[in-house]
């Protein structure tokens, strides 16, 4: 899901530096009414773009549970994650939280919005 506030925030916040020659995950990516993806996509070069979710759909490259990212995709592997309207929908939302940490380069971005 993508409210119209998601978008908007990354078209008046996100930069070229974070997301240029990048590896991005995006964690609940189906596209149910809207998608940051195709905006990123469009406006900087990225390294690789990764959409999971627990069902196939649109924008969904694979289907895995948040709460196997560390296990799946290993320590320190994505520059950027983004997560939209998804952590609600979670049980172990720490267990999700954490594996999102885990699986970030140091140094790299959560882009976390949720209503």
């Amino acid at each position: 899901m993508c409210h119209i506030s998601v978008l908007e925030f990354f078209i008046k916040n996100i930069e070229a530096k974070e997301f240029d020659g990048k590896r991005i995950l995006e964690v609940g990516s189906k596209y149910i009414n809207g998608s940051v993806r195709p905006l990123i996509e469009k406006f900087f070069s990225l390294k690789e773009y990764i959409g999971i979710d627990i069902e196939s759909g649109k924008f969904v490259d694979l289907i895995l549970p948040a709460e196997n990212l560390l296990w799946y995709f290993g320590s320190e592997t994505f520059d950027v994650i983004i997560v939209t309207e998804l952590l609600e929908h979670i049980m172990d939302w720490r267990l999700v939280i954490n594996n999102m940490k885990m699986v970030l380069k140091c140094g790299g971005y959560i882009y976390h919005n949720s209503f």
